[in-house]
């Protein structure tokens, strides 16, 4: 871990530009990856997670908030006297996405992410980010009388910086010649594994013959080609999903869970060329 105080990196500074002294906070943000699918997929163990993670630290916990999305997916805050601890869980993809920011000194950073990593049986953590946040010039600098916001150059956000979280766009961006999908889909429904022509029905449903159709808030695809197995011992579908038109992974990953009555899934996506 670096620092609790580290001081942000500067880039060229001009004559009326302030040193910055202070900082009133500082953010990590930590990626957790390859955890436990078991521990990403309940709201209260999700709670539980921060909630332990912010005590161990020497946070002091004033109230929780957190949300089970359908069919999966979590996210919650832990507001802290100190700032606030936050989390979105992607169970499909044995992710979370934490964020830490405390203006307080106090806490020991080292135990809240090692507390969150054992949580989640957690493979592999990453301090993606560690930032100082409201630099703070010193007040009695001759020049800048009393204004001790610290006056940086200000950058413009590039989005050249930043990779899409948008498959559409990636797809466009790439102009691959398929988007292919895998599919493990678990705790499904036994009646309807059980049945010879499952995923036959199932392509079927997925590929109508007016690609105008919709299933819900689905649009059908037309082009698509669906292979699959069923284990019927425990009650599993594997299922590939392969077109060369465009859609949503996580849509049919939806519509192929409320389908089989899974009870989660989990989801790989690849950009054929």
């Amino acid at each position: 871990m670096l620092d609790k105080n580290k001081k942000a990196s500067a880039g060229p500074q001009d004559k009326t530009v302030a040193e910055p002294v202070f900082a009133l906070g500082r953010q990590l943000t930590l990626e957790y990856y390859d955890c436990s699918p078991e521990a990403l997929l309940d709201k209260t163990a999700v709670e539980n997670a921060l909630l332990r993670a912010a005590r161990d630290s020497g946070a002091t916990v004033i109230s929780a908030s957190f949300h089970q999305f359908v069919p999966q997916g979590v996210s919650g805050v832990v507001i802290i006297a100190e700032s606030h601890f936050t989390i979105h869980a992607w169970p499909e993809h044995n992710y979370a996405a934490v964020d830490i920011f405390t203006c307080g000194d106090n806490i020991d950073l080292d135990r809240a992410i090692h507390a969150m990593q054992a949580s989640f049986d957690a493979g592999r953590v990453v301090v993606s980010s560690d930032m100082n946040r409201g630099l703070l010039a010193d007040s009695d600098d001759p020049g800048h009388g009393t204004d001790t916001a610290c006056n940086t150059p200000e950058t413009a956000l590039s989005k050249s910086d930043t990779l899409p979280i948008s498959w559409q766009k990636t797809w466009e961006a790439k102009n691959p010649s398929e988007v292919s999908v895998q599919l493990d889909l678990y705790a499904c429904d036994p009646d309807v594994v059980q049945e010879p022509e499952a995923v036959q029905r199932f392509s079927e449903q997925l590929r109508p013959r007016s690609k105008d159709l919709t299933a819900g808030d689905f649009r059908i695809i037309e082009s698509a080609r669906v292979s699959g197995r069923l284990d019927r011992d425990s009650n599993t579908v594997y299922l590939d999903v392969a077109s060369p038109s465009f859609y949503e992974p996580r849509e049919v990953a939806e519509f192929a869970g409320r389908f089989f009555g899974a009870g989660h899934y989990k989801l790989r996506v690849a950009l054929r060329q």
